[in-house]
């Protein structure tokens, strides 16, 4: 089991605990060790018994746990809990907003035992008069249930890209002499994909015990050697770029390979992920597309989290680990003081780990760490943390973390107050989405982006491939403001780092370049960036 799916059965255990009114010390401790591993996905396998109880935040009852996991894939306990708890309710726990005392409640209250049962007693308003619930709680859970309805079969891009490569190589090995070639969503590298398509220049049948063999709809679009260019062409391009071609009256003549295509449109080539009809056919026709940023064209590696907080590493370990990897520059942002559950720094903590940053920067050469910090943003829109704390460090990135249910007014003028806070440069996940777990609270991103541009913030990109925050529909309008674009990886481990990838694949998206990415910058130009506010 990889350190994400044991961690996932802890998480699962200790709320079927606290379903079944189990010790609540207990429930704690095995939540706060799966929360800990999800974050740093330290690697288990190999690891013997007592090795595991050396782990920080893993007792021996919880090393045994996982011990059993790696051994079986399941424990005992796990699958008692399982075998007296209806499924239904299991899905239930899965619902944003409802932890396992509500749930429970439901269960037992109303007699809900599935999310179909849950979300028919909403539309019945039977959560109105239910202790604790209401029509507010109500309308929150029915439009949860009703969104993870609408995401089903669904996954991100970077969970969907090794399973189309999987069954493009299957297909290679049955029909070596066919040629098949990824179109549609996974070609555009969409954020979330729906289904794996593919264009093939022979007519193949899929048969069920093939198609079953992966857990993801797929479909195979069939050409022919004279007509490959044209169908890939067609079958790539979203609705809306395809819905310009056809109210223009543009037609596609019969090409072998794709280029053609362009060639005989006179136009540049559009890259695949940027053609959702938002510019870029008028930018193709009159040879203006930009050249998209590259993983390569980053020099710097911001926003990171280690040990001092909720991370794996140690700064030094995170930093060592990027100067191999190429950066010339790397900012340690563990959390602040109100992350109380991220271990965020006190006060004191803080000018500790700012000693530590110049022990090691005096050791390094050719890199630096900078100091910084992700501060929250908090409910009235100040940062964490006095202004005379706020100004020791060299970068401030300020985000959202709680009290997440806003309307647009009021996250907007929120997130204003902490762009128009002095110590900021950064606008942390602006959004606070969960792609296919949670929606972003409302913003009007235009107010956004102009107020980053009037105080000189730049807005992050998220890379996390559970965030990809800011939406990347939202850089043209960044570039033409002015507002650079930050893609920072939020690493809690040394292979966290490597997410910038993901973060770039989206901006690429949005048409981003290298002259308008904060950390594409030199270090001596980010440093010069940062002395100017």
């Amino acid at each position: 089991m990889t350190t994400e799916q044991i961690a996932e059965s802890l998480q699962l255990t200790a709320k079927l605990q606290e379903l079944h009114s189990e010790n609540p010390f207990k429930v704690k401790a095995l939540s706060n060790a799966a929360y800990k591993l999800d974050k740093t996905g330290i690697e288990l396998t190999g690891k013997s018994l007592q090795e595991l109880e050396q782990i920080e935040g893993i007792g021996k009852g919880i090393a045994a746990k996982i011990d059993e996991l790696l051994r079986t894939g399941t424990t005992i306990e796990l699958q008692e809990l399982l075998n007296k708890t209806p499924v239904g309710v299991i899905e239930m726990l899965s619902i944003k907003g409802l932890g396992a005392k509500k749930v429970a409640q439901l269960w037992h209250e109303l007699g809900a035992e599935s999310l179909g049962e849950l979300l028919y007693a909403c539309y019945e308003n039977r959560l109105v008069d239910l202790k604790g619930f209401g029509s507010k709680t109500q309308e929150s859970i029915k439009k949860a249930i009703e969104y993870k309805i609408a995401n089903a079969g669904k996954y991100h891009y970077y969970a969907a890209l090794p399973i189309g490569e999987a069954i493009i190589n299957e297909l290679r090995k049955l029909h070596p002499e066919a040629r098949f070639e990824f179109t549609g969503e996974l070609r555009r590298k969409e954020n979330i994909i729906s289904s794996v398509q593919i264009v093939c220049d022979e007519k193949i049948e899929l048969n069920d015990s093939f198609i079953n063999q992966f857990p993801i709809q797929i479909e195979l679009i069939p050409a022919t050697a004279n007509n490959f260019g044209t169908i890939w062409f067609q079958t790539t391009g979203a609705p809306a770029f395809m819905a310009q071609l056809e109210q223009e009256k543009i037609s596609i003549a019969e090409c072998a390979n794709e280029v053609e295509v362009f060639s005989n449109l006179n136009w540049s080539y559009i890259e695949p992920e940027m053609r959702e009809g938002i510019g870029e056919i008028l930018m193709a026709r009159e040879h203006q597309l930009p050249k998209l940023i590259e993983v390569n064209d980053l020099r710097g590696n911001l926003h990171n989290h280690s040990k001092w907080s909720d991370g794996m590493n140690t700064v030094q370990e995170m930093a060592t680990f990027c100067r191999e990897q190429g950066f010339e520059y790397f900012a340690i942002c563990d959390h602040s003081k109100s992350a109380f559950y991220a271990n965020g720094l006190s006060e004191e903590r803080v000018l500790q780990q700012h000693q530590e940053v110049d022990q090691l920067n005096a050791t390094l050469n050719n890199f630096k760490i900078f100091k910084g910090i992700e501060s929250d943003i908090l409910n009235d829109g100040n940062l964490d943390y006095d202004p005379e704390i706020l100004k020791t460090f060299d970068l401030i990135v300020a985000s959202v973390h709680s009290v997440l249910k806003m309307d647009e007014a009021r996250a907007t003028a929120r997130l204003i107050k902490a762009i128009e806070n002095p110590f900021t440069r950064i606008l942390g996940h602006p959004s606070g989405r969960l792609l296919l777990s949670r929606e972003g609270y409302p913003l009007d991103y235009k107010k956004i982006i102009d107020a980053c541009a009037s105080n000189n913030v730049a807005i992050e990109l998220n890379a996390h491939p559970y965030r990809l925050d800011i939406d990347w529909r939202w850089i043209p309008y960044c570039m033409e403001k002015g507002v650079l674009i930050s893609i920072n990886p939020d690493a809690h481990e040394k292979v966290g780092l490597l997410d910038v990838k993901w973060g770039v694949i989206s901006s690429r998206k949005g048409g981003l370049t290298k002259e308008h990415c904060l950390n594409a910058k030199s270090r001596a130009e980010f440093e010069q960036w940062l002395q100017s506010k």
